[in-house]
């Protein structure tokens, strides 16, 4: 049920003779003798049971919202943007939210996804470690100009520039040190061994690494005594009223900073707004304006339209991003006033969505109100589903589990079950098995404690992040009886297909597909050719 039906259904609620027997047990003082005032306590009373539901989850729907002709956009042109974002090439998009004037105008969450699914965001987690710095030099506790072997000194080989490394060298991704992006997964002392690296003179050379801003977590830590998270709860996420926010940890206990940040995608919408209004909410100055125009202009070439302080310049004159692997993205374009977010699963360049916004969208927004179109019934939109027949092959087993090599999902066997019109596909990672009831041409979803699919190898990965995790999948047969299923793990972002074949003879074969891994992860034991297909762009987070 949506959150609009659940208010329809209020008056159904409000009337059900069993409903008010429950409410009387719950609140023995609440009576019906004074039936005048009681018709009016009755539905308040239901409408703010109702509401406490609306926003169990957190932080949904905050934000006003208007018709998009209102603030001079046409609903075609969304609607337009939409369905050519959601047409991309090894693209799944989770969630499109357009804002103007500080309202959002349009925003869809294609089925399985909700505005309540929780994301991680990959590096659009920077953009936040940005704007703590900016607080804690307002605070006085460090400056742009801090030196890095003050916070963890150390004998270096390169002493010299290791002496000039400073706060804003890392800001600026221009450390001086060459980018190793294998390390985390083997080594727990992440600050150390990062810093030990040979160090060429500072703020000179743009090289994107996350270890940079992971060390401005460690330094933030280091001058606040709290973990990056605790230091922006009541100083950013509490004042946006972003309540379920979470941040992944290193081996050392440091929030990642670079990656890791567990958000929903109105929390990205109303930080993007912040920056677009200068560091300030609802009268509130939370991080200094001057330090919201330096985080946004060019601080240093990158080959393109520049970086700011953990943001890029776009393409689009004046625009900024904040951009995590994979599309997750803030586009802010102040000179339309505008905030756009999309989250997604790509394997894509991320140009191609932006060439979309800027071409697709911004041309056809004007300074005035448009006419109202009719009114149309909302359209959920639907992530595709695998295509093909729900008919099994003949002599496919009711039953079928299938172990499998070593590979990179920690999965050790996968099952499938046919009951029906529906199959049941399951897999056992590290011991535990995930089971997933699915129906042809539908998502299907339940809720796991076992951590997803995930392109980040890093020791303590999900250390920090609380789950559960929400798993849909749907399935589908092949012409030729191989079994395709496709799985959303819609409170993470991975998607994963996954194709069993040859599910009538002794020796089926397990081929997969996800936007992280090149080739098939997983096969069968006796398999021999693995499935070769098509290589995805990859990102750094």
């Amino acid at each position: 049920m949506g959150r609009k039906d659940l208010i329809l259904s209020a008056e159904t609620i409000i009337f059900n003779p069993l409903f008010i027997k429950s409410y009387h047990a719950m609140h023995p003082t609440f009576s019906t003798h004074h039936h005048h005032s009681s018709s009016i306590i009755r539905p308040v009373a239901v409408l703010c049971f109702l509401f406490s539901l609306l926003t169990a989850d957190a932080q949904v729907d905050d934000l006003p919202r208007t018709r998009p002709e209102t603030v001079g956009i046409p609903s075609a042109a969304v609607d337009r943007l939409m369905d050519s974002l959601m047409a991309l090439p090894r693209t799944a998009i989770h969630s499109l939210i357009v804002m103007r004037h500080g309202q959002v105008a349009y925003e869809s969450y294609p089925a399985p996804f909700r505005a309540e699914s929780m994301h991680t965001m990959y590096s659009c987690s920077k953009t936040f470690v940005a704007a703590a710095v900016g607080i804690a030099i307002s605070e006085r506790r460090l400056n742009t100009d801090s030196r890095v072997a003050d916070f963890f000194p150390m004998d270096h080989r390169n002493a010299a520039n290791y002496r000039q490394m400073t706060v804003r060298d890392l800001l600026t991704m221009a450390s001086g040190i060459t980018p190793d992006w294998d390390f985390r997964n083997m080594e727990p002392q992440w600050t150390s061994y990062w810093l030990s690296k040979t160090i060429d003179r500072p703020g000179r050379k743009f090289r994107y690494d996350s270890m940079c801003t992971y060390l401005l977590s460690a330094i933030l830590q280091k001058v606040t005594g709290q973990t990056l998270l605790e230091y922006l709860k009541p100083r950013l996420f509490e004042p946006l009223h972003i309540t379920r926010v979470e941040w992944e940890k290193s081996p050392e206990g440091i929030d990642t900073g670079g990656w890791g940040l567990y958000i929903q995608a109105e929390s990205l919408a109303k930080f993007g707004q912040l920056l677009l209004q200068g560091g300030r909410w609802r009268g509130r100055q939370l991080i200094p304006e001057a330090w919201v125009k330096e985080m946004m202009k060019k601080q240093i070439d990158n080959g393109g339209p520049g970086y700011g302080y953990q943001m890029w310049r776009c393409e689009y004159p004046g625009a900024v991003r904040a951009d995590g692997a994979y599309g997750q993205y803030i586009l802010v374009v102040p000179d339309k006033d505008m905030v756009v977010v999309i989250t997604e699963c790509s394997a894509i360049n991320g140009t191609r969505q932006r060439r979309l916004v800027w071409r697709e969208l911004l041309p056809l927004v004007v300074d005035t109100q448009l006419p109202l179109p009719h009114e149309k019934k909302p359209v959920q939109r639907l992530l595709p589903t695998p295509e093909g027949s729900k008919r099994a092959p003949k002599r496919m087993p009711r039953q079928l589990a299938i172990g499998l090599k070593p590979n990179v999902y920690a999965w050790s066997e996968v099952a499938v079950e046919r009951t029906g019109s529906s199959v049941t596909f399951s897999y056992v990672q590290e011991g535990r098995r995930v089971s997933l009831p699915m129906t042809y041409g539908r998502w299907n979803t339940i809720t796991t404690s076992v951590t997803p699919v995930y392109s980040v190898r890093a020791k303590d990965r999900f250390k920090g992040i609380s789950g559960p995790f929400t798993l849909a999948g749907s399935y589908a047969f092949a012409p030729d009886g191989t079994l395709h299923i496709r799985l959303h793990y819609t409170d993470w972002i991975t998607l994963l297909d996954i194709t069993i074949g040859n599910l009538d003879t002794s020796q089926p074969t397990v081929g997969t597909l996800d936007t992280f891994h090149p080739t098939v992860a997983l096969r069968e034991n006796h398999a021999e050719q693995p499935l070769h297909l098509e290589q995805p762009v990859r990102e750094n987070p």
